[in-house]
């Protein structure tokens, strides 16, 4: 999945000498929490409100509140912005910028083109929503947790007999975090399914394979879980 389908593309910018004040306000205007600082079409910083509050005076100021506008007016978003910011390309994948994310523990990263010029942004709030995606989460349905044996045609064994009982797999998700040597956990979404054959389903599964967890999200509740 590229960060080019899944970014803020022309994304709101300031210049280095933009008032932070006026950062501030942008930034609460448009309800987003970061943006890119540009000279020209050169990406030079990043700014977020967590620099603005930083860069604010505390409740303990002993300053009077013109002193402290006064002060506040004078600071520039060059004063207090992220210089040569960590990037990321419009033609990496979403999973690299979460990777990125966590490595810098970050919540944006500005998106640059082929030629080095900024075309978007892409942010923490942009990977929770591949997630729920890639999870079809949204579509409801029964969330099945296995460990399965890592060898081929694990998977097939347990769709094949999920298809018995009606079941449609929407998303299949795999991870060895966690896992026993020679093994990895799989996550299959379900839609279709009979709910009075659940329990027979469940116990089947049980039954043949190594079951964690059956999740009902019509339900909204834990059926099972190890």
């Amino acid at each position: 999945m590229l960060i080019r389908n899944w970014m803020t593309r022309d994304p709101i910018t300031v210049e280095p000498d933009t008032p932070m004040m006026d950062a501030e306000h942008i930034m609460k205007e448009n309800k987003i929490r970061g943006l890119p600082v540009v000279k020209g079409k050169k990406l030079v910083g990043i700014v977020t409100d967590r620099d603005i509050k930083a860069a604010s005076p505390s409740a303990a100021t002993t300053l009077d509140m013109h002193e402290l506008l006064y002060l506040l007016a004078k600071i520039k978003v060059k004063e207090i912005m992220t210089k040569d910011p960590i990037t990321i390309c419009e033609d990496d994948t979403v999973e690299e910028a979460a990777v990125m994310m966590l490595r810098h523990k970050i919540s944006h990263l500005p998106v640059l083109s082929e030629k080095k010029e900024l075309v978007g942004l892409i942010t923490e709030t942009d990977i929770f929503k591949v997630l729920t995606i890639l999870t079809g989460v949204y579509r409801g349905g029964v969330q099945f947790g296995f460990e399965l044996e890592d060898r081929s045609g694990s998977i097939k064994e347990v769709a094949d007999v999920i298809r018995e009982f009606g079941g449609r797999m929407c998303s299949i998700l795999t991870s060895y975090e966690d896992a026993r040597e020679g093994y990895r956990k799989v996550f299959i979404r379900v839609l279709n399914l009979d709910k009075k054959r659940l329990k027979e389903l469940q116990s089947r599964l049980e039954k043949e394979f190594r079951l964690l967890y059956v999740v009902d999200s019509s339900e909204k509740k834990h059926i099972h879980g190890v």
